[in-house]
């Protein structure tokens, strides 16, 4: 039932447990979601990488777009990475804009012109500007343009 201390030489008795157990297909440790935060954009995994390269092809193309707050939030990363990929302008860099963005001529424009347009600029090549709300649910809008 209990142990003897070895500090202070007394009694120790054990407390009763209260514990409701894991739920069915969970182990006992409960992991916290620290840095996991990911915008999920209401989609699966395969419709959310597809929506993110399109609209990063997008952006590129035209230089801005219109879309919601939170998916011109989730873009931004990428966009900004293709345009480190373009002031980069080796071998590697390209096959992996090219992997990325979905016109090939593209990419090769954008390693054209970004090391000669970005070259004094460190980072934040994108600028997230809000508009009005959509009309019909009220979504944020938000424009997404590169500097």
């Amino acid at each position: 039932m209990g142990s003897t201390s070895s500090f202070t030489g007394s009694q120790i008795v054990d407390a009763p447990t209260y514990s409701r157990g894991a739920p069915a297909g969970r182990s006992d440790l409960s992991m916290m979601r620290h840095r996991k935060k990911l915008a999920k954009l209401g989609k699966p995994a395969d419709q959310r990488k597809a929506l993110l390269r399109a609209l990063t092809t997008e952006v590129i193309r035209h230089g801005r777009i219109k879309t919601t707050l939170v998916r011109a939030k989730a873009v931004r990363k990428h966009v900004d990475h293709m345009i480190e990929l373009g002031k980069r302008g080796d071998l590697h860099a390209r096959r992996q804009a090219i992997a990325w963005v979905y016109d090939k001529q593209l990419v090769h424009s954008l390693f054209e012109a970004a090391p000669d347009r970005y070259a004094d600029r460190q980072g934040g090549y994108t600028r997230v500007l809000r508009t009005m709300p959509r009309q019909g649910d009220n979504a944020k809008m938000a424009v997404i343009e590169l500097v």
